[in-house]
């Protein structure tokens, strides 16, 4: 959906080889602890936030490996967890009925400064919710991503 990002890079290093520099890790990002297992026959990292107090909105993160012409094609796939889906998705409803509502309001009443307020909200809104997302969220993406590919490469 709309928080799932996907990631593919090549690595001349055999897929076993891989899987064995990553099982039993533990990534620690922003003080919190990811877990890398197999599951099914795929590599996920899943985080350990049993403990954790705070609401934040973590990934999951799906490896799979393929074999491309005597590389190995690695696909990063990171969603978030069902648990904190419910949060982003409401917000976004609602600042689609902000942007709605002030169109709305444009068009009917030609009240202008209506419009401009309820389509101000909607930026404020949407400008803080796109800050936290990718101080939050999409940063777990970025640095579990990175970490991947330098395990993947032979700079770990």
């Amino acid at each position: 959906m709309f928080f799932t990002r996907t990631h593919e890079f090549s690595t001349p290093l055999k897929k076993d080889e891989i899987k064995s520099r990553l099982l039993g890790d533990h990534v620690k990002i922003h003080d919190l602890d990811f877990e890398v297992i197999e599951m099914e026959h795929k590599v996920n990292i899943i985080p350990h936030a049993e403990q954790e107090t705070a609401i934040k909105t973590l990934p999951i993160t799906e490896l799979d490996f393929r074999d491309d012409k005597g590389k190995t094609k690695v696909v990063i796939r990171s969603s978030m967890r069902k648990l904190d889906a419910g949060g982003p998705q409401l917000i976004l409803i609602f600042c689609v009925f902000l942007l709605l509502a002030s169109v709305m309001l444009f068009l009917t009443s030609g009240d202008m400064i209506l419009s401009l307020s309820v389509l101000g909200i909607f930026l404020v809104t949407i400008s803080l919710f796109l800050f936290r997302m990718q101080t939050g969220y999409f940063d777990y993406v970025r640095k579990i991503r990175n970490y991947v590919k330098n395990k993947g490469v032979g700079v770990a």
